[in-house]
């Protein structure tokens, strides 16, 4: 890990393109604290909003086979301290680059984890043997319909179906090997969790909220939530998976039963975690604190009902800028 120790952090955002308004709440911890900060984000495309904040460094993508040294050129370039992913391709990659350069930080999982947490098979495996409740798995014969098929690699949604009965079991080519099946449960509630572990396990932020709208995969409105079953769970979660950094949990609950299951983890920071940080969650404050070798402070008051409605605006680029 990198230790930065004067008054400048450089950070460096990885598919950033919207995060606008996480940056502006970085930038404002970062005054608190008296930290010089400068924020670029690696893109494949120089106009994008989070441009309104920050210089764009056009890159490549994370499949590339090149991308591992146009990062360090850009580290070296521009001095970057800190990498923050924010979409689920760059996870693996700021993991893997901190791994083999360690010039710099990054509040991730290891890239091993990375990769098998984005493995909607593999995940679901992990959680079942670490006694973890999820949603009851397909196995051949000892099922029950509805059905819903989950690309095994994918996210905003992408690709998801529900399956009514054996046939439209057998309609969905490769659905066993290319696809998580689990049973669908129709009456239900959705949480997300933000939360953040400390590079020594110390767990600093379980913020439950419920989602109340989606719009293309991503939450665009939202409210902090008071829920002890929830902050135990999540608990639990993190510590017999060993999670570290930012750290985003998916639950679900059978407003039938009242069961509380484990759906996935992103291992990043969620699109709707400002509703978190407006409600007390200090989680860009605990980024700059561990990028700066500061012991940060755990978020306990983080107030229940604070809701956030996501909305659209514009970057206006012109004449090239």
């Amino acid at each position: 890990m990198k230790t930065n120790h004067c008054n400048k952090l450089n950070i460096l955002f990885l598919g950033g393109a919207k995060r606008v308004s996480f940056g502006r709440k970085l930038m404002a911890a970062a005054e608190m604290r008296g930290i010089q900060l400068k924020i670029f984000s690696y893109e494949l495309d120089s106009k994008v909003p989070v441009a309104l904040i920050g210089d764009i460094i056009v890159g490549r993508r994370w499949n590339d086979t090149g991308i591992f040294d146009d990062l360090h050129n850009a580290v070296k370039e521009y001095d970057i301290d800190v990498m923050l992913p924010f979409v689920d391709g760059a996870v693996e990659i700021a993991a893997e680059y901190c791994n083999r350069y360690k010039d710099v930080w990054s509040p991730v999982v290891s890239s091993g984890k990375a990769e098998m947490l984005f493995d909607k098979v593999a995940s679901a495996k992990l959680f079942e043997t670490a006694g973890l409740s999820i949603p009851m798995t397909y196995k051949v014969g000892v099922t029950k319909y509805p059905l819903i098929a989950k690309p095994r690699r994918g996210s905003a949604s992408k690709g998801i179906v529900v399956l009514s009965d054996e046939s439209d079991l057998k309609l969905l080519k490769g659905a066993e090997d290319s696809y998580l099946l689990q049973e669908y449960i129709t009456n239900r509630i959705e949480y997300t969790v933000d939360c953040y572990i400390s590079q020594e396990g110390e767990i600093l932020c379980i913020s439950p909220r419920v989602r109340l709208e989606v719009v293309g995969g991503e939450v665009s409105k939202t409210a902090t939530v008071s829920d002890d079953t929830l902050l135990t769970e999540s608990k639990v979660v993190i510590e017999r998976l060993g999670l570290r950094g930012a750290v985003t949990l998916q639950f679900l609950r059978d407003e039938d039963s009242n069961r509380l299951m484990l759906m996935e983890i992103n291992p990043r920071l969620g699109g709707g975690v400002v509703c978190s940080i407006h409600a007390g969650a200090d989680i860009p404050g605990m980024i700059l604190d561990e990028a700066k070798g500061i012991k940060p402070r755990i978020s306990e008051n983080i107030k229940p009902g604070t809701l956030i409605c996501r909305y659209f605006d514009e970057a206006v680029f012109q004449n090239g800028n």
